[in-house]
């Protein structure tokens, strides 16, 4: 009778398991037209590149590498921010806190606005967030990281949700040779825009707690790349990474026809350089001005000129 009822428990579960991931993705219709411009704007590219787009009042989604393991960078921050809430939300945490900055949590060796602390400075846990997401401070980061629990804590959180390819590998047990290879985290395309997705409709962790969360990745500092060629008073919502070889950034936009996500990732790219000409950096503006002009035909929206002059 017990193991019945314990394969009862293992049917049903898998039944659930497929819905809920169903339910993080709205019904797709593929974009011929998008997608070979995109695949035009891509094919001299030096490296690896993955892109998921989704138009949501149409449907219209374009997937190339969506569903390819890549390098999150600094995108894992959105994966420890989640679970970081959750345990806002289970009253194991509380948002308003404050918090003790000491000197060894600066392991990192880029020392951000947290790094530059005073041992002893006192700051709330949600200037710690908002750090981590806005200023992407990966001492803010990786001091969230430890209180969302662990790295295992965070996966566990992204496995049961749906995400299934989504980890943070960094300070996470077993998982050494994934950190070899991708780095602090691992993702694809299509996961990181799922995960935008949930925050955005309001079903990451709590309504609340989405609401929050998709306010803060509304503030990115770091606004050169594909923010750089969406207006300015359209709402966006995003976070970018970059490491050597490696350029990425997932964006939600609240565009007058309809809102549209996309994310674009690169791997192994021949242009290492830290410049604002990185062939990484230049696909990513690229990538973006081509979604809001095909989104928005009618809009005659530019950079102005001499904008250059305030990339960060």
């Amino acid at each position: 009778m017990k193991k019945l009822f314990l394969t009862v428990l293992s049917v049903i579960f898998f039944m659930i398991a497929p819905l809920a991931a169903q339910q993080i993705y709205p019904p797709t219709t593929e974009d011929p037209v998008l997608q070979q411009k995109l695949s035009d704007l891509i094919k001299d590219f030096r490296g690896q590149v993955g892109i998921y787009v989704h138009q949501f009042s149409t449907g219209k989604t374009v997937a190339i590498n969506a569903d390819t393991l890549f390098p999150t960078a600094s995108m894992i921050k959105v994966s420890i921010m989640l679970k970081l809430f959750d345990r806002v939300d289970k009253g194991e945490l509380k948002y308003d806190s404050v918090l003790v900055y000491r000197d060894s949590l600066n392991s990192y060796g880029d020392g951000g606005i947290c790094g530059s602390l005073k041992d002893s400075t006192r700051i709330p846990l949600a200037e710690v967030a908002m750090l981590m997401m806005t200023m992407s401070d990966n001492i803010a980061a990786l001091w969230c990281q430890t209180l969302a629990d662990s790295g295992q804590a965070i996966n566990q959180w992204l496995e049961d949700h749906g995400f299934h390819n989504t980890r943070v590998n960094s300070r996470t047990p077993g998982r050494h040779g994934d950190w070899e290879k991708y780095g602090w985290g691992q993702t694809t395309p299509h996961e990181m825009c799922g995960l935008f997705t949930m925050i955005h409709d309001g079903k990451a962790v709590s309504p609340a707690a989405s609401e929050e969360m998709f306010r803060v990745l509304s503030r990115d500092y770091w606004d050169k790349m594909a923010l750089g060629e969406i207006p300015p008073d359209v709402h966006v919502a995003a976070k970018d990474g970059a490491v050597d070889a490696s350029k990425s950034e997932t964006v939600f936009v609240s565009a007058p026809s309809g809102d549209y996500v996309f994310c674009v990732i690169t791997n192994h790219q021949q242009d290492q350089r830290w410049a604002e000409d990185n062939e990484g950096y230049v696909l990513l503006r690229n990538v973006s001005r081509l979604l809001w002009h095909y989104f928005e035909p009618a809009s005659t929206w530019k950079p102005a000129d001499g904008m250059e002059n305030y990339w960060k």
